[in-house]
Order: C-alpha cells, then structure tokens, then sequence
C-alpha cells in the first residue's frame, strides 16, 4: 500500500499546484487569449459568409447557363419537329410506296 500512498501524494499535489497556478493566472490569461481568438473567430466567420455568397453566385449561374440550354434544346426539337411534320404528312396512309 505505500506505492499508493505515494503515488496518490504526487497527484494530489500536482492537482493542487495547478488548481493554483489556473486561480492565479485565469483571470489574467482569459482575456489575452480572448483578444487574441475573438479577432480569429470574425475572421473565419467572414470568410465563411464571403464563401457562402460567392457559392450562391455560382450557383446562380450555373442555372442561367442550364435554363439556356434546355431552352436552346428545346427550340431545336421544335424545329425538327415542324421539318418533319410535312413530310409524314406527304406519305401515303399505308405506309406503301407506289
């Protein structure tokens, strides 16, 4: 049982020297390293706001450039279709040349 006692004596001691040290320096340590993490922490959110946005544009685009195209396809198809409209038309109804 001493190899316990003393190992519990180390810690205890340990604990209480940091539990010391954190009292003291805490309130002296909090706001350096506040100052220091509240400008980072803007930054980075204004960043990600800026990535958020210029996201947006992209994507706003990229659906410009498809709505065009499906308009572009569509338009072609119609046409083709009105091309060979008057040719079936001209066939004969039993699909048989004479």
């Amino acid at each position: 049982m001493a190899l316990f006692d003393n190992g519990l004596k180390g810690n205890l001691a340990t604990g209480l020297a940091i539990g010391i040290g954190a009292a003291i320096l805490g309130p002296i340590l909090v706001p350096v390293v506040a100052s220091i993490v509240k400008p980072l922490a803007k930054a980075a959110i204004k960043g990600g706001v800026l990535l958020y946005e210029k996201g947006r544009e992209a994507a706003a685009e990229t659906g410009e450039v498809v709505e065009d195209l499906v308009a572009e396809a569509r338009a072609e198809l119609a046409q083709r279709h009105q091309e060979t409209e008057p040719l079936s038309a001209a066939k004969p109804a039993g699909g048989e040349h004479a």
